[in-house]
């Protein structure tokens, strides 16, 4: 080399010699910041631009290093194995001649290095697990290629299952933020991310005492070679883009792109009951919203979930549907559709023909003691059914393709379902041997779905009609509703069952919301979920406990997650209805964690609220500002506060303005319902009438006084002796030249609340 490039140097210039010299050291450097090796003590050394992973020979890792900022990510002498093998009782004969019945886990204790592959040996079995181990400039992957075995040749020995195996765990420091969701540990300098590269692997971490052990392991029942996990050490600012590269070069789902993407942010609005007939209507309260995308729930076009035949009142099927999904494209909104996808209504042609299907979950399973005849009530069986459902609905037999209800069992022996109806729904009364075996459907909550068995191909069945709809009708993204609705392992089968549906959505979704998040669905569920309704006259509080509690959480997941499902109510004999300061104080918390909100969409109660007007004018201008980036950092920090409200408005020139501002009357009280804020040195009330119109008479002059509507224009107010007559309806603004306390006092007196 040194002969070649004094030879070069003779024939071209300084300046050319030195780029090459430059970039040859730059080759060798890049070289040396991508590979394993051993260090001068022996110990095996895995490194790339960002990290230093140091596991020593006897299984333990010592040291992760995060180069770029030279701090350590690991907790010193912890002991924690690098991996272990988990066995559900000792299964080596002499292991299980020593130890109790109950599950032992057995600590890596020697590595190796072969090449770019580990070889890890462990504490009192013969198993040596191989992985493989790939170095890239964005994080280091870690894959288990297969299992050896060694036979002692004394013994009663053969090779022992395994129940569990932890490819990877570390004990990381604990920093500002754990993202349990994505699994990763950081602060404002420091990223530590453990990431599934396959649905299959099971990801997990277990706080201990200054510390938090991530882990990625695997599970026998479930997958054990092929599946992997990626190790990210970064700054805060790179962790997206190193994810995306795990993303893309293990073909996963881009939830780093979705969370990028301009429409992330948007907000949507649920259509309840529509048709080709209110469509328009609909899209006219969504824009005055200001909503950029649109949700149809498929229980408006389809009669059940499975088949996902459809409604009469999509005559035309898909090409009313698309009617629809056009409509809202041509209002330039962005159409989404929310599912459930997991489960077969009990009303579906899977269950309602004469011969149901049988994939369906199982959550027990029988044996029948007593041959059973077509025309029998009572089933006699071997196993005792205690704990068996007695739910209303929940209570049903498949026998075959025969679905039967029962109404109790006995808890001692003969075990026996009695109260029996044979030949429920469609099927057909048959007779059955003895030793038959038969199943206890998995019936949901509601109770109006049955759960399906993910290890069938049903599922897959499922996914591909709904990508058909999801294609022909033009939708460009999604809500997975009943995510729970899946048997175990959940941590496995949430996210399989959604990314066997996502697979056949094309093209991918721009984001995706559900209602159970499992680690590999981060990639899935770009949006985080949505909570059911809550009603008006609890609202603050259920957002407190549950929506923004979950925001500031699954933030420190890098997701957004929705301030929603917003009911949409009027006033009754039931509630005080919606009112503008709700939907402030939900859109206003949502802003300050960058979230979106959805609205559900009722038009008879949209129609007959008086305040409608006024509700969606709120929306749309917190969703402006959002959208727009008028909301400062510091300003989403103060709204950050749950028990500080704040009222957003435009000065005269349109620019946005935002004021703390408390409420001056109670939910109790009614119809005018009244907040104040200081604008500019003056004492502003906000107030309007809850479900009508009418009058306050103020005891102030009129000189004192200036009101005006929401868009700043000039109310008169009328006056009669020493009191000033305001009208009462809409939201408007009361500007008065008075100290707080005398405002508040004489406009609640004026209210009749004092």
């Amino acid at each position: 080399m040194l002969k070649s490039g004094y030879f070069l140097y003779g024939d071209m210039d300084m300046n050319r010699y030195a780029l090459l010299v430059l970039l040859f050291f730059l080759s060798v450097a890049q070289m040396f910041s991508q590979q394993i090796y051993y260090d001068r003590d022996s110990n095996i050394v895995i490194e790339n631009k960002e990290l230093c992973l140091v596991i020593g020979r006897d299984g333990v890792s010592k040291s992760l290093l995060h180069k770029p900022t030279g701090q350590e990510c690991l907790i010193p002498d912890s002991h924690v194995p690098l991996c272990s093998i988990t066995q559900y009782r000792p299964y080596d004969n002499e292991n299980f001649l020593m130890f109790p019945a109950k599950p032992r886990m057995f600590p890596s204790n020697k590595i190796r290095l072969e090449g770019n592959e580990l070889s890890v040996e462990f504490e009192d079995t013969y198993d040596i697990a191989v992985i493989a181990v790939s170095v890239k400039d964005d994080y280091i992957g870690f894959e288990l290629k297969r299992r050896d075995y060694r036979i002692e040749d004394f013994g009663v020995k053969r090779k022992t299952e395994i129940d569990e195996f932890a490819l990877i765990q570390l004990p990381v420091k604990n920093r500002k933020n754990f993202g349990e969701w994505l699994n990763v540990m950081w602060d404002d300098e420091v990223a530590v991310n453990l990431l599934a590269t396959h649905p299959a692997t099971r990801i997990d971490a277990f706080r201990e005492n200054g510390y938090t052990t991530l882990y990625a392991g695997l599970d026998y029942d479930v997958k054990f070679m092929g599946a992997g996990a990626a190790l990210i050490v970064s700054s805060k600012e790179e962790l997206l883009s190193h994810i995306g590269s795990v993303e893309t070069d293990f073909d996963m789902p881009r939830g780093v792109q979705s969370r990028l993407c301009p429409e992330y942010k948007y907000s949507y609005y649920e259509l309840r009951d529509v048709t080709r007939d209110n469509i328009d209507e609909h899209i006219r309260y969504a824009k005055m919203g200001g909503f950029k995308t649109i949700v149809i729930y498929y229980v408006d076009f389809a009669k059940s979930c499975g088949h996902y035949p459809w409604r009469k009142e999509y005559p035309n099927g898909m090409d009313d549907l698309k009617f629809i999904t056009d409509k809202i494209r041509q209002a330039g909104m962005i159409p989404g559709i929310h599912i459930h996808y997991s489960k077969v209504g009990r009303n579906d042609p899977y269950l309602t023909s004469a011969t149901p299907d049988t994939r369906f979950n199982h959550v027990r399973n029988y044996t029948l003691s007593k041959p059973l005849s077509a025309t029998d009530t009572v089933i006699e069986i071997e196993e005792n059914p205690e704990g068996a459902r007695l739910e209303n609905g929940r209570q049903l037999l498949q026998i075959g393709t025969e679905l039967v209800t029962y109404s109790g069992y006995t808890t001692e022996p003969p075990y026996r379902f009695f109260g029996c109806k044979r030949g429920d729904g469609n099927s057909i009364p048959a007779s059955y041997p003895k030793g038959m075996r038969f199943g206890l459907l998995d019936v949901d909550d509601w109770p109006l779905f049955i759960r399906i068995d993910q290890n069938t191909s049903i599922q897959k069945e499922i996914a591909e009609r709904l990508g058909k709809i999801y294609h022909d009708a033009g939708f460009r993204f999604v809500y997975f509703d009943g995510a729970e609705d899946v048997p175990m392992p959940y941590w496995y089968n949430v996210s399989r069952s959604q990314l066997t549906v996502y697979n056949e959505l094309k093209p991918a979704p721009l984001f995706a919301e559900g209602a159970l998040k499992s680690h590999y669905g981060w990639h899935i569920l770009s949006r985080g979920n949505a909570f059911d309704h809550f009603p008006p006259e609890r609202i603050r509080q259920s957002m407190k406990k549950y929506t923004a509690r979950c925001a500031e959480q699954i933030a420190k997941d890098f997701t957004s997650v929705n301030f929603g499902w917003v009911d949409y109510l009027a006033p009754s004999e039931k509630t005080i209805g919606m009112q503008p300061d709700m939907y402030e104080y939900i859109c206003s918390k949502a802003v300050a964690w960058n979230s979106p909100i959805s609205l559900v969409g009722k038009l008879p109660e949209i129609r007959k609220h008086p305040r409608t007007a006024d509700n969606f004018h709120v929306i749309k201008m917190w969703e402006d500002a959002k959208n727009s980036g008028a909301i400062t950092e510091e300003q989403k920090a103060l709204l950050k506060n749950l028990n500080q409200e704040f009222i957003l408005l435009k000065d005269k020139s349109g620019k946005y303005e935002m004021y703390p501002y408390k409420q001056i009357t109670s939910d109790a009280e009614a119809p005018v319902r009244a907040f104040l804020f200081n604008r500019e040195g003056k004492i502003c009330i906000v107030y309007w009438h809850m479900d009508g119109e009418g009058e306050l008479s103020v005891e102030i002059p009129k000189k004192l006084l200036s009101l005006s509507d929401g868009d700043g224009q000039k109310v008169s107010i009328k006056s009669r002796g020493n009191y000033s007559v305001l009208p009462v309806g809409k939201r408007l603004f009361l500007e008065m030249d008075l100290a707080e306390e005398d405002a508040i006092r004489l406009f609640r007196q004026a209210a009749g609340y004092e």
